[in-house]
């Protein structure tokens, strides 16, 4: 069964430490996202393997964009 990893608020991603592949255990911080020069850091809301990335550094982010697939 696979899981979205959505962006909790809008925002620009400022780093992102993962990629398709990466093993993630329950609660591993993935990224950042910037909003109004505050960091907002997002942490993984299940363990697994990242299937699929559809963020990158850089990219603009609205709440609930998805960012990346695990499973």
């Amino acid at each position: 069964m696979s899981e979205e990893i959505t962006a909790p608020v809008p925002g620009k991603i400022v780093r992102l430490d993962i990629e398709a592949g990466t093993t993630l255990e329950e609660g591993d911080e993935i990224l950042v996202i910037e909003t109004m020069k505050m960091e907002t850091p997002v942490y993984a809301p299940c363990s697994g393997k990242v299937k699929a990335l559809n963020a990158k550094a850089g990219d603009e982010v609205d709440e609930g964009d998805l960012i990346a697939t695990v499973e």
